[in-house]
């Protein structure tokens, strides 16, 4: 499948796109997905804080996590079909004025309630965000770095994990809770003003009615990547939601040195990110996908040998690191899926496509974390790992019918 396949059929007014990857329009994507990531993850690393603020209980605090992740993922399908019916910079526009409103509720929130709804808020739209940023592709990149931006925007997420939260915390613990949510909102007036100078506006993409657009779930391979992701994801979420009393528990790291091991798994898993750009190169369609059948194998078994790694502190750290760069090599080739499957099949869906990746590893963070804690409730946290195993066995399993499919419609070759 050509490139030309995936366009959008109408041209923007004042394209942007040339051979330089790192242009004003590219960087101001990416750091729209750093805000939007750095809002999402930024809770995990102020939890006893607003716990102390609010005067709540902790885990009444930590509800907001996966409050976010169950909003967040039925919210992006329905808001990406909404969205392109109208055109595509008014509505990242207005959907970056609700993610600045959205942030400001959380640094005002007198009480748990209104904290509560701020969250619900910014879940609404952050997904369609991400969603709307990919249709950018081809109007701000050239035809060979287009795999390249998807990786980048994706890796906006890992960035803020890296870096920005880090500092968000710090920021949190000098000033206050609140100050972390007042520098996001920094940050997003800096990028909407940002938004009107350097992004391509008055494009429309291909019209299509609202439940229209929802017909492209009757293609087959649509849902055999969404569930590749949703299994991928919950593979890594089983153990990952643990990650720091793994570390402290299992392997025996003194607290002292947790924060550098979340660093540096965070770093793995923006390689992850990045590799996986390389990955969506290797072919159009469905191609890069079923390329990543072996490394879903491949992490199969190192989730099944976490329990013994981690009797040996190095052994333990090493393959957790390992597994934090498998953490995102699915992100770049699905996307590549949804997007050329839908121009082929479903061209009016092709904004509804883009959110499907932010939907379905949305969806794996939901249930890795809630089988995460189902099993360490009642076998013991040692062993994450071989179930982790077994949701990266069931995304082979639905890659590898991805290949028998495409064999058959090759007709065998």
């Amino acid at each position: 499948m050509s490139n030309a396949q995936v366009s959008t059929p109408a041209a923007p007014a004042n394209p942007t796109r040339n051979d330089r990857f790192f242009t004003p329009a590219v960087v101001t994507l990416i750091m729209i997905s750093f805000a939007l990531g750095m809002s999402e993850f930024i809770i995990v690393g102020i939890l006893p804080d607003i716990a102390t603020g609010l005067n709540i209980p902790l885990t009444t605090a930590g509800g907001l996590v996966s409050l976010f992740a169950f909003v967040y993922a039925p919210a992006t399908p329905i808001g990406a079909a909404l969205a392109s019916r109208f055109e595509r910079f008014h509505v990242i526009a207005a959907l970056m004025a609700v993610f600045l409103v959205g942030n400001i509720l959380c640094a005002i929130a007198p009480n748990y309630a209104v904290l509560m709804v701020a969250r619900v808020i910014i879940a609404l739209i952050s997904g369609t965000t991400v969603a709307t940023s990919m249709t950018f592709v081809d109007d701000v990149a050239s035809p060979q770095n287009r795999t390249k931006f998807v990786a980048w925007v994706f890796s906006g997420f890992s960035v803020a994990a890296v870096f920005g939260v880090p500092v968000g915390t710090a920021v949190a613990n000098a000033l206050g809770w609140r100050w972390a949510f007042y520098v996001i909102v920094a940050m997003t007036v800096v990028l909407i003003a940002a938004m009107f100078r350097v992004l391509p506006k008055n494009h429309y993409g291909p019209r299509s009615r609202f439940l229209a657009q929802f017909f492209i779930f009757t293609e087959p391979r649509i849902w055999a990547g969404i569930i590749s992701v949703v299994c991928g994801a919950a593979a890594t979420y089983v153990f990952y939601t643990y990650l720091s009393p793994i570390l402290q528990d299992e392997i025996g790291m003194p607290a002292s040195m947790v924060s550098i091991a979340l660093s540096a798994y965070g770093l793995m898993c923006l390689a992850s990110n990045l590799y996986s750009g390389k990955l969506g190169d290797r072919g159009r369609g469905t191609k890069p996908l079923i390329g990543v059948l072996p490394i879903y194998l491949v992490q199969a078994v190192l989730l099944a040998l976490l329990p013994f790694a981690v009797m040996n502190p190095i052994a333990g750290c090493a393959l957790l690191l390992v597994l934090g760069f498998f953490m995102y090599l699915q992100n770049t080739p699905s996307q590549v899926l949804y997007m050329d499957v839908a121009a082929e099949t479903h061209p009016g869906s092709l904004n509804l496509a883009s959110s499907f990746n932010s939907m379905a590893f949305n969806i794996g963070i939901a249930v890795g974390s809630a089988v995460g804690g189902l099993v360490t409730d009642t076998v013991g946290m040692h062993w994450l790992g071989p179930f982790g195993a077994i949701f990266a066995l069931l995304a082979a399993g639905s890659v590898l019918w991805l290949k028998i499919d495409d064999r058959r419609r090759s007709g065998g070759r």
